[in-house]
This record gives C-alpha cells, structure tokens and sequence, in this order.
C-alpha cells in the first residue's frame, strides 16, 4: 500500500514539470483598464526567435467585413490574407465568419506583439476598441502603454498605436514539432478542447501554453488564447467547428524514435496513472455521497442563455417541493464555505453587521460581505457566474441554510454610494470632488454599458438605486444587487402588482411604471436619477417642506422656472462651486434631462453616455490642472 502514494508522487512531480506554462493566459485581467498587469501588455518575448510568422483569428463584424477592411484594421498583408482564407481580395465574408489574419510577431521591449494602427470612431474608449472592435486581440492597457503615458481620454478622429497579442513558440514547443502560434479570439461558449481541435491543435500543448490545466481549462470572451500549431491553419477550419474530441490521455514526454523500450514504459507510465486517477476518481465519489447524502445541496446550474428568469424560477420551485431545496458552492474566488458553522465564526455568530441583512465577515483572510435572504437565489447566481467586469460586483460564493440563502461578495470599504453622499465632509478635497464623481459616474455607465451590450445574452439591470451602487477603498464603484435583472433580448413586461412592490422609488421610468416595460432605457433612466444625486448630494426621495419630492421632477421644475440658473446654483452641491463650474453643471444637467426623457426612445444609449461623461470628465481635469498651475 505504500508503494501507490510514493509511487504516484513521482509521476505527479514527472507530470508537473512537464507542463510549466509557457504563458499565462490573460484571465479576467482586461475589464480594469486603471489597473495594468504584465499579462495585459502582451506574451513575455520567450521563444526561440524574436520575429516568426504566426496567426490572429477575428470574426467579421461590420464595418470590417472584407479582406481589405480587416486586413487594414489588423496590419496584415491583403493578399496573403486573402490566400490563406481561400478567398479573391474583393470578397466580403458573412458577419461573424471566422477568418485567419496571418502576421508578423516580433519582440517590442519584453512582449511579443504585430502592430498596427486604428482611427478612433466617436463614442469610442480604450476599452470599446480593444473588446468591442478588436474582439480581444489587444488589451485597454496595452494600447493606453503603446500610445502617450499621459493619455487619459481619446478623441474621434486621434490615430492610435495598437499592439495585437501573438506570441513565437517556446524551445519546448519546437522540440514538440510545434511551428506556429494561433492567437484566437475566444468567444461565448468556447472551451479550450473545442478551440484546439478546430485548428487539429493538441489539447494538452494549448493548456501547457497558456499555464492552464484540465482542472482549471475555464477561458472568457474578449481574451486570446495561444494555440500551438505544427502547420499553417487554413480555411477549412473557419467554416464550422468539428465536435468535441475525446477525453486525451494524460501528457507523457515524446520518446526517441524508434525505440521500442521507450514506447513499452510509456504506455506502462499511462496505465499506472490511469488506474490511480480512476481509483481516486472512485475513492471520491464515494467520499462525497457519504459525506453530503444528508445535506441534498446543489448550485443551480448556469443554464443556457436562451433559457428565461421566469422558467429558471419555476424550475427551482420544482426542484424545491421535490425535496431539492439548497444551494451551495464556490461561485468565483475560490472562498469555499464547508458549512453554516462557518458563515458564523466568520461573521461572529452574525453580529458584524453592516445593513439590515448584510453582514461583515472574515473568510480564509479575506473581508467579505455576506448577504442574508429569504428568496430564492439561483437566478442572480446564475447570471453572476456569467457577468465578468470591473465595475460589476462579483460573488464568491453562495451557500444555503434551511430557509436562508447566503451570498458571499468581496468587502466594499466605503459601502453604498448613497451612504457616502450623505456623509459629512466628503468635499474636504473639493479640486478633486468633480473628479471623484464624475469617476464614479463612469464606473457606473460602464458597468451598465457592458451588461447592455457584451453579455449573452444582454441584461437589464433593473433597480439601480445608489443603494446599489457600492464604493471600493479607493471609490471606484460597482453595481451590485442582480436579485431583479432580467434579459433584454426581447421586451418584457412585469404585472403591475411585481412592478409596484419591487424596484426603488424615484428611480422608476415612466413606461416600467405606466406599463411594466423591461428594457435598457429603464436603466438609462435610473441612472440619470443617480447622476442626479451625484451632483446635488440629495436623495431621489426627499423632504421639502414635510412633504416628499421627487429628484427628477424638481430639477425639472427648477430648470423650466424663471432665474433657473441661479436656482441651478442652489441645488447643486455646494462643494462642487456651480458658480465657477457653470458650464460643467450645464453640460450635466443637458446629459441628466436625456437620461430622463419621458420617452425612451429619447434617452441615450449607455455607450453614448460613456462618450459624454468621458468628454465632461477631460474638460474638468484640465480645468483642475489650470486651477493648480495658477494656485
């Protein structure tokens, strides 16, 4: 019996080394562009050469659907881009088509990378160019790193320097016959096994490449995945993905050609593993169902994304009265909670309390926010397994305990936006404070920006409040409670009875509250309401002379009044100096009313939002920089 374990450590150590990462794919780094890690720049210039010839993959989208449009936008040669898709320079490929761009990859500094260079559109950010229309082949951070380090924001029209990610094959990976890398643009639902075998890539040097391993494969949209290749790709495996291969078998190191002795050891070294794995496999199975028979929990699965809220409700009532009724996971960051005792040695028995059902907590060193509540969870934790960004809350963990659901969220210092709005003396450092706010104003248009238009399907969110917006230790902002969100591919309309009882007052559109209309322009209008509150440091429901007013309609009222730019003055925050900044409160103030435009086919897109509040925010720190030179 000892013989197993020694054994199969000797293996596991032979194993290991055998599969160093070469590079570390990027992960779930590229959604804060404030934030620059070496991953974002690019792959580390490791390979045998310092220039080779290697592959991009990039699905056609409008406007950059023909050989010379993608060609262009990519820096790759026409005809050769042409050639290796099989296609004439003229053609125009299928939106969505998958067509190979061949590039030339060379060394700049630490990281490998194939210029080119792109004209900035209107409404256009950092992060929309290098998601949106590079489809991931480039990073926020590495364009803003390729450009002026003093670049805050872009201009229509501004002509960019952009590195697209690629990368040379290792000394390992030429030894393996390898002779290409494949950058490919990972998309929804791609897995790295599927990946690999469209380009009859192995499995195994894809995870070995990108440092991933078959326990830990998960990939997200908008990141590039290096794909090792012992031959050009070609057109044949743009068409349509072939179905997923079998199940490889464990890596082993290659053996000398022709020797029999070698291959008779290998194929030992593989029976022994996969005994043990099997023996293993067995040994846990059995672990677990005697550990957790009497516990019947499980995490809701994520579902496809066709599949409604309102059928994800119904099917875990059915799951409920068949006796199914707990819920309990690691979601994300990897807090796994074992049982309730924990949750109340972390919370101490639930007496750090931050709000009425949230709870402060300590788990594994990590501060968290644990939120208690009586409804049923799966729909929210299905939809935070998906969602992926910088200014949107991530779960860590959901558990359930009899009746209750606990969901575990990373620890937000400065708590609610609403409650720092009403703190004391949050303009002490009043040159910054229209920074500071317009900063957190674009946080939250991003967040809404990316769950409108870069989930799958789209999402509305449904009850921005700023209770529902939460601030970091440095005041950068999340959007938090996804209990409402529904999707937005098609319109949806909520019962009155739903729509009286659920959503927060004053924040409502007027079609959600007239007609139980679900769309994105309810969100647009929520956050004008919380533009608002931003600029004039009052609530969305306040008192004025012992009777409540709503935010929205009194600025409609001061704005439509005589002297309404004096009475402009008065409302707006004192500490933000409306007098001097006159002309940001105007520019405000027109961006508030489009938000809260009666109609909502008169409301802003959040991508237009974006572009506004990044224009504003420009202007007002090179009025700061003025005030500082002159002071």
């Amino acid at each position: 019996m000892g013989f197993l374990p020694f054994g199969f450590c000797i293996l596991f150590l032979f194993f290991f080394c055998s599969v160093q990462a070469q590079q570390a794919y990027i992960g779930q780094g590229t959604n804060n562009c404030s934030v620059t890690t070496n991953s974002a720049l690019g792959y580390s210039c490791n390979g045998v050469n310092r220039t080779c010839q290697s592959y991009l993959t990039f699905r056609a989208q409008p406007p950059f659907t023909t050989v010379a449009s993608i060609s262009t936008l990519m820096g790759s040669n026409p005809s050769q881009l042409a050639a290796i898709n099989s296609v004439p320079q003229t053609a125009t490929f299928n939106t969505n088509q998958l067509v190979i761009v061949p590039v030339t990859c060379s060394c700049s500094g630490q990281y490998y990378q194939s210029n080119t260079s792109y004209v900035v559109q209107p409404g256009e950010s950092f992060f929309l160019i290098a998601n949106d229309t590079l489809q991931g082949l480039s990073t926020c951070q590495a364009i803003r790193n390729g450009n002026s380090r003093t670049t805050v924001n872009i201009f229509p029209g501004q002509r960019l320097n952009v590195p697209l990610r690629c990368a040379c094959p290792t000394r390992n990976q030429t030894g393996q016959g390898i002779n290409y890398i494949l950058s490919y643009s990972v998309t929804w639902g791609d897995m790295v096994s599927t990946a690999s075998s469209r380009f009859d890539g192995d499995t195994n040097w894809t995870l070995q490449a990108n440092g991933l391993t078959q326990q830990s494969a998960t990939i997200f949209p908008f990141t590039t995945l290096l794909i090792p290749l012992q031959n050009p790709p070609s057109s044949i495996q743009t068409v349509s993905p072939p179905p997923p291969p079998a199940s490889p078998p464990p890596p082993v190191q290659p053996s000398t050609p022709g020797s029999s002795s070698s291959k008779t050891w290998v194929h030992i070294i593989a029976g022994v593993v996969g005994g043990i794995v099997a023996t293993l496999a067995i040994v846990g199975i059995v672990v677990y169902c005697l550990r957790f028979r009497r516990r019947k929990v499980k995490l809701e699965p994520t579902g496809t994304s066709s599949e409604s809220f309102e059928a994800a409700e119904k099917k875990s009532t059915k799951n409920k009265k068949e006796g199914v009724d707990g819920l309990s996971g690691v979601v994300d960051q990897g807090l796994r909670i074992h049982d309730f005792e924990e949750l109340k040695l972390a919370t101490g028995d639930f007496s750090s309390r931050l709000s009425e059902r949230v709870y402060k907590g300590v788990i594994n060193g990590q501060e968290v926010a644990i939120k208690k509540t009586s409804r049923n969870v799966s729909s929210e934790v299905n939809l935070l397994r998906k969602i992926n960004h910088f200014n949107l809350i991530s779960l860590a963990a959901a558990y359930q305990h009899q009746d209750e659901y606990y969901l575990v969220y990373k620890y937000m210092e400065n708590g609610s936006l609403k409650d720092w709005l009403q703190k004391k003396g949050i303009s002490l450092n009043e040159a910054r404070s229209w920074s500071r706010r317009l900063q957190i104003a674009l946080d939250i248009a991003n967040g809404l920006h990316y769950l409108h238009n870069f989930t799958e399907p789209p999402y509305v969110h449904k009850d921005i409040s700023s209770s529902n917006i939460l601030l970091d230790a440095d005041l950068r902002a999340k959007i938090a409670n996804f209990s409402l969100a529904r999707s937005a591919e098609v319109a949806l309309y909520a019962s009155s009875s739903i729509r009286v009882a659920k959503g927060a007052k004053g924040y409502l559109a007027p079609e959600y509250v007239e007609y139980g209309l679900v769309i994105p322009e309810i969100d647009v209008y929520a956050f004008g309401v919380v533009l608002l509150e931003l600029v004039t440091r009052k609530e969305a429901v306040f008192l004025e002379k012992e009777r409540e007013v709503l935010l929205s309609e009194a600025i409609v009222v001061i704005l439509s009044g005589e002297h309404s730019e004096s009475a402009l003055c008065d409302f707006v925050d004192p500490g933000l100096h409306p007098k001097q900044q006159m002309v940001i409160v105007l520019r405000m103030m027109k961006l508030i009313l489009a938000c809260l435009a009666k109609e909502p086919e008169d409301r802003p897109s959040m991508g237009e939002i974006v572009s506004s509040l990044s224009k504003i925010q420009l202007d007002v720190y090179r009025s700061e920089f003025m005030y500082c030179s002159s002071s």
